[in-house]
Order: C-alpha cells, then structure tokens, then sequence
C-alpha cells in the first residue's frame, strides 16, 4: 500500500512535464536571425515546451526573442536572452507574460480583483526595481505574479519554484514578488472570489 501511494505521488508530481496532447503549436521566431543567442533561446524555448505541459498556460502561440528587449506580453509577447543558462527562469518569464493575456481575456473579474488589492495595499511602489510604472500595473502583476507563482509549483515543484521566485524577488518588481510570497493566501482568496485561480484543479 505504502509503494502504491508513493508511486501515485510520483507520478503527480510528474505529471506537468509530459507534453499535453492538445496542446497548442507555439511559433518562435528570433528578431534577428543570425544572432547566435537569440537562436539559442528559441531553441531552449522549443525544448521546455517538449518537456512540460504548458498547454493550460498558452493564450497566445507567436513569441519573438529580441536580445535588447525587456520581455513583455502585448502586442506580441516577447522573450529576451538573458536566461539562457537557466531553464527554470526562462519558463517563469514565458508563464509570466502568457499570464497576461489571459487576465487581459478577463478584464471585467480583474478590475474587480485590483478595486480589492487597493483597498489591502492603498499605497504602492512605482518604478523599478520595486514596482511597475505605476500603481494600476503593481496591482496587475499581484494577481499575474500570483498565478506565476501558481504554475511555477505546478511545473517545477516547490522547492524549484520557491527559488525562482526568490530570485525574482531580488531581480524586479521586487516588492510584488516580496508581497505575494508573503501574502499568497489572502492574494489568492481574491483571486478565487473575482474567479481568476487558475487553473482550476479537480
């Protein structure tokens, strides 16, 4: 009974990193073509979605790598090439941006969740390191850090997952890393109550 359960454990533990059947065909393509670390990414890229499932996370499948980009999800969602000798961080960005597009896909349960966030943290840090450019962009980023830190668990594990977002929370946006870390149950009942947890587990 005990290597049963154990077995069964492992197998979850698992389960995220095996490609999903339906998942979406993702186009990379490199700004410039002939530089050697931007194809180096799309190929490192292409790799990490052969190995997880990162079906649940793609809303959007055309993804450029720009070497002198800061990543960003609109209107194309863009990779740089700064992670390349670390999978772990990579895929965070890549959830982190196509996070976006599925709280832009839901814009009537965000505004609801962000009127909350104002309410718990009326006062925010603007600029970087600590925070986005304003205060409407660190309220976004709880709830897009938050589903992050979500999938980053799923897919990595705890421990994995606990160390990339230490790193974040020492690299940008520092303090809506700092404060999901340290308040991802209340982040994440708001999340649940605005119907945003996702994705929704049976």
């Amino acid at each position: 009974m005990f290597l049963a359960t154990a077995l069964a454990a492992l197998l979850a533990a698992t389960s995220m990193q095996k490609e999903g059947p339906s998942a979406p065909v993702v186009h990379i393509q490199a700004v410039h073509p002939k530089d050697v670390r931007e194809q180096a990414t799309v190929t490192q890229l292409q790799r990490l979605l052969q190995r997880y499932d990162l079906g649940p996370w793609i809303f959007t499948t055309e993804v450029r790598v720009d070497r002198s980009a800061i990543p960003h999800s609109h209107p194309v969602l863009t990779l740089h090439t700064r992670h390349l000798k670390d999978d772990d961080l990579l895929l965070s960005t890549f959830v982190h941006e196509e996070l976006h597009w599925y709280l832009v896909e839901h814009p009537t349960e965000t505004d609801a969740a962000i009127a909350e966030f104002k309410t718990r943290f009326p006062t925010t840090p603007v600029g970087f390191p600590r925070g986005s450019s304003d205060e409407t962009g660190n309220y976004v980023h709880l709830l897009d850090i938050f589903l992050e830190w979500r999938a980053d668990k799923l897919l990595l594990g705890e421990l994995r997952a606990r160390q990339t977002m230490e790193f974040w929370a020492s690299d940008h946006y520092t303090w809506v890393y700092r404060t999901v870390l340290e308040h991802e149950r209340e982040i994440g009942e708001i999340a649940t109550r605005h119907g945003l947890l996702y994705p929704r587990l049976h």
